[in-house]
């Protein structure tokens, strides 16, 4: 057994807030993907998720149909619920806006920069391997957004397209440091070939992180066949 699922063997509490933290961290999971990331049994998760859903910090959904395969029913995907995000995040917030008020206060500003630029470097790396290739680039980075747990689509507007990102994992951090948002909206300008605006931050106080996309900046022209 690995030392991960060593330490989430003892108490219940401790073994839900393991399982709800995952789901924070990873995005929406199967009991079978929880199961096997956290070294629990296929009858323990089931118990731990049920109890999650009841309390309300878990929701569970019919996954995604592009995500279905093969024959049988699909297996149901666990999100965390705005409730679950409002109990868990702030702890991780709170840790991580004191290590980089030490950053900044130890090296200065231009520390934190860097630090925001090497996160939104490692997106786009990560983001560049789904987005090859692929006819719709805005589509294509919406879909990578949403494995990593920024529930993200696209809407169409009469001058482009914008991006819309209903869930941010470092909302709270980022309103105090904003080169975080910043640094991921430069990744965006790279990933895409053109200059993007963000409209909104969920950091910011806005319901939904939007950044606009010009016409023609996502699609990669398609040769005619005759």
């Amino acid at each position: 057994m690995s030392n991960g699922a060593s330490v989430i063997s003892g108490d219940d509490s401790r073994t839900r807030d393991h399982v709800a933290r995952s789901i924070l961290e990873n995005g929406p999971s199967t009991a079978a993907a929880l199961g096997q990331r956290l070294g629990l049994t296929a009858a323990g998760i089931r118990r731990h998720l049920e109890l999650l859903v009841s309390d309300g910090v878990l929701e569970a959904r019919e996954p995604h149909s592009a995500l279905v395969r093969g024959r049988g029913r699909p297996s149901k995907v666990f999100v965390m619920s705005d409730k679950g995000r409002e109990q868990f995040e702030h702890s991780y917030d709170d840790l991580a806006v004191a290590a980089l008020k030490f950053m900044s206060a130890q090296s200065g500003e231009h520390l934190v920069t860097s630090f925001a630029r090497s996160r939104a470097d490692d997106i786009e790396r990560k983001a560049a391997v789904g987005v090859a290739g692929r006819g719709d680039k805005s589509v294509a980075i919406a879909e990578f957004l949403t494995e990593q747990g920024y529930a993200a689509n696209i809407r169409q507007r009469e001058m482009g397209e914008e991006l819309c990102q209903h869930h941010c994992p470092i909302a709270h951090v980022a309103s105090e440091f904003p080169q975080l948002c910043e640094a991921e909206t430069e990744a965006l300008s790279r990933l895409l070939g053109t200059h993007v605006q963000r409209l909104a931050t969920i950091a910011h106080g806005d319901g939904v992180c939007t950044t606009f996309i010009p016409t023609n900046a996502t699609k990669t022209k398609r040769k005619v066949r005759a």
